[in-house]
């Protein structure tokens, strides 16, 4: 008993336990949340395969500096305010997009509603039937078809490229459009809301290389659409006639009608009541996805 106390006086006496306070708590969650996200970020990019690089670099580097390699050490030293512009250079495209990505989140969304379309959403029941409709038509024939969907970001830099139409979307418009040896079939379709904004308009092309190597450059538009922005970009194939959906830099292949209104009405951003009726109504429990990466 006596050991315990002098154990106690001579070496818990001066342990300083640290206050916690309510913001060391939040800069905390901060800080963890940064880092994830970052990893992540890095997982999902040329980064990993270049933090793999630079960990074999810097095992050199450490048996340099154990065995006092010094000529190594010095080269090190003064490469590496070069080596870190270097990494910026490499990365530039990852960096855009993650900034991107970052600047389309809508923190507060969830806890404030400021979209006067909460209870039709961006765009109505009737407009997702006739995108369906048209695709399925036009697919039967073979008709290559690329149909952007709009969000929340802006497409100007996009509609600028095109014809301006401004036209409420029927599935007997888009077939007219895309129908062959016709002066708007070549490019895509760029719908905000209800209405067909622009047609004939020029995509970005996906640098994505696990992409199939089947795939033409319409779908690898279509996948760099939604690289670039937060829209979603649906595929007729001209090949194959196979309707396919690209959202977020995913590639969603073979879908029939029921699965590609599943896809639409997952942005259509209406109210979680209207959403529930519409998803489940007719058949449902149908697997959905079918990527290809």
């Amino acid at each position: 008993m006596e050991q315990i106390k002098y154990f106690a006086e001579r070496y818990l006496s001066n342990l300083h336990i640290p206050t916690i306070q309510i913001s060391d708590i939040v800069e905390i969650l901060i800080i963890s949340f940064m880092v994830y996200h970052i990893m992540v970020w890095i997982k999902n990019t040329k980064a990993w395969s270049l933090l793999k690089g630079v960990v074999v670099i810097m095992a050199f580097v450490l048996i340099a500096a154990i065995f006092e390699m010094n000529t190594i050490i010095w080269i090190v030293k003064n490469a590496f305010s070069i080596a870190v512009i270097a990494i910026v250079i490499v990365l530039q495209p990852e960096l855009r997009r993650a900034l991107e990505e970052l600047g389309r989140k809508n923190f507060f969304s969830s806890f404030i509603r400021i979209d006067s379309k909460a209870e039709t959403g961006l765009f109505s029941d009737m407009t997702i039937r006739e995108i369906t409709r048209a695709c399925m038509d036009m697919g039967k024939v073979r008709t290559g078809a690329l149909i952007v969907v709009r969000q929340t970001d802006s497409l100007d830099e996009y509609e600028r490229t095109g014809i301006a139409i401004d036209g409420i979307v029927t599935s007997q418009l888009l077939i007219n459009i895309f129908e062959h040896n016709t002066p708007l079939h070549d490019g895509a379709v760029i719908i905000c809301g209800d209405r067909i904004t622009s047609a004939t308009c020029y995509l970005p092309l996906s640098d994505n290389m696990m992409l199939s190597k089947d795939l033409g450059t319409r779908h690898r538009a279509g996948v760099g659409m939604t690289e670039s922005t937060d829209a979603m970009v649906v595929i007729v194939s001209e090949e194959t006639g196979a309707t396919s959906v690209a959202y977020k830099g995913e590639l969603y292949r073979d879908l029939d009608a029921e699965e590609l209104e599943m896809k639409l009405e997952s942005i259509q951003n209406k109210h979680s009541e209207e959403k529930k009726r519409s998803i489940w109504k007719g058949k449902g429990g149908k697997n959905e996805k079918k990527a290809d990466q």
